[in-house]
């Protein structure tokens, strides 16, 4: 009986395939089903098993470990968590990118992190009065906090710089009112984010001045007219204009603007609030040098150098904030209690700025010394080396950038550790730390892999070197399959 049954498992390679019911006894799968359902749990096995079966087919040989249930019951869940899970997932970036707007720029931190997380779980004081009992308002949570930091008479947020920007341009210039800007500010950033579209869809009408490389006092003076409500200030955020250039300082267009009783309006980026200068962090306008400076509105973004969460910051008189909280639109783009609650515990590190050094995350990575990165890099390579990782790797000296639209010229000094595998290209190596649990990004040139500890955690070192091993492993044995 047991030598027909061999016999028949030699001639018909497919009965070595379990049963979908044996599978789904392993205790991974009835754990499974807590979280996905048995349906869905029972559809993967089949998944899994006729992928096994067209392999089968195809001649290839498989092992026993292969086909076994509990080997067949972890690849149901890989299928389990790619199609059932959540699409948005936590990634190891490896590109030494800081602000990496296609990976969520600013990681929170701890803080704000938990904070969001309580606020999220929990109902919350949004817009109640805990001593008086009677409603309040949800932008009472970070206004104090903003003013404190910029020195700014009033502030107020929304969920983005786009909207910051809409509203900012709605209060001060609609109706078809004109804003001066210099033609050498009339930026695009991602997503075809440009100027003169915003102006438009503000209601206010752009007024270019000057040219792209030289823009004077005067050109404002000579375009000023009875339409005119304000300047504008544009920080060149993703690029910089360098030779044959002039523009005009914030302070002198100020002292022009009280003058001619038009408004400032001062977009400043990035939101950075401390002096990264003594880093070699240079060429961002810092939050509170703006409003000194005399403008009478500023906006910025929350998730770039201020670390915090995606937002609009909307600093300035006071006058102007009350006219913009009052306009219809704001209510269509006002924060949720997660952002509030993240911002609030962001804002908190800045009341020292030593202290947001070392607890806001942006900041620690961006003022991570490189010899620190050299010493991580060796470790790696040394850790790696121990287990017999197949590829010639080295430490390399390289340069990195903030990234999100920041510091375009400062080119951050780094370490990376370039990885040449003996066995796949790095394009295939790229993919398959891509789709893996958890993903890592990762740079590529040269025939090699470059990863950048810059923005690797510390506590991420121990995945990156799994994950690494993990792919090394799964193509040996692609390779090795007929």
């Amino acid at each position: 009986m047991n030598e027909t049954h061999s016999v028949m498992n030699e001639t018909n390679p497919l009965r070595r395939l379990p049963a979908v019911s044996r599978v789904l006894e392993e205790a991974a799968l009835v754990e499974a089903r807590q979280s996905y359902g048995l349906a869905a749990v029972t559809a993967a096995v089949r998944q899994v098993l006729a992928e096994m079966r067209q392999r089968l087919q195809a001649g290839q040989t498989l092992d026993t470990e292969e086909l076994a249930p509990a080997h067949l019951a972890q690849q149901a869940l890989l299928h389990l968590r790619r199609q059932c899970g959540p699409s948005l997932r936590p990634v190891i970036n490896a590109t030494g990118i800081v602000l990496h707007t296609n990976l969520g720029r600013a990681p929170l931190s701890e803080a704000a992190a938990q904070a969001a997380y309580e606020a999220a779980r929990s109902y919350v004081n949004l817009e109640l009065d805990l001593h008086g009992g009677q409603r309040s308002h949800r932008q009472e949570h970070v206004r104090q906090a903003l003013c404190r930091l910029s020195g700014a008479e009033w502030a107020t947020v929304v969920n983005n710089c786009a909207a910051a920007t809409i509203l900012v341009l709605r209060a001060v210039a609609g109706g078809g009112k004109e804003v001066l800007v210099s033609r050498g500010q009339l930026i695009e950033i991602g997503g075809s984010f440009r100027i003169p579209e915003i102006m438009a869809v503000s209601g206010a009408t752009l007024r270019e001045v000057g040219t792209t490389n030289i823009t004077r006092l005067s050109d404002y003076e000579r375009a000023t007219g009875p339409q005119t409500a304000a300047a504008m200030r544009i920080h060149t955020s993703n690029y910089r204009l360098r030779g044959f250039t002039r523009t005009v300082a914030l302070e002198d267009l100020v002292s022009w603007a009280r003058r001619r009783q038009l408004a400032v309006i001062d977009d400043i980026g990035s939101g950075l609030a401390v002096d990264l200068s003594p880093w070699g962090l240079t060429g961002e306008p810092i939050l509170s040098s703006s409003i000194r400076a005399g403008a009478d509105l500023v906006v910025c973004s929350g998730d770039k150098l201020l670390g915090g969460p995606q937002a609009g910051l909307i600093l300035g008189r006071k006058e102007w904030l009350e006219r913009i909280e009052r306009d219809p639109f704001f209510r269509a783009v006002r924060p949720d209690k997660m952002t509030l609650a993240a911002l609030t515990a962001t804002l908190q590190h800045y009341e020292d700025p030593a202290l947001a050094l070392n607890h806001v995350p942006v900041l620690r990575l961006l003022t991570t010394p490189a010899e620190q990165l050299q010493a991580r890099c060796q470790s790696l390579l040394e850790r790696l080396q121990s287990r017999s990782f197949p590829a010639a790797m080295q430490v390399l000296a390289q340069t990195a950038y903030a990234g999100g639209g920041s510091l375009p010229e400062i080119a951050l000094p780094t370490y990376v550790l370039q990885i040449r595998p003996h066995q796949g290209s790095e394009e295939e190596w790229a993919y398959r730390l891509r789709i893996g649990e958890p993903p890592v990004i990762a740079r590529r040139a040269q025939g090699c892999l470059w990863l950048d500890l810059r923005t690797v955690f510390p506590h991420q070192e121990d995945m990156l070197i799994q994950r690494l091993c993990q792919v090394a492993q799964s193509l040996a044995g692609a390779l090795d399959s007929p």
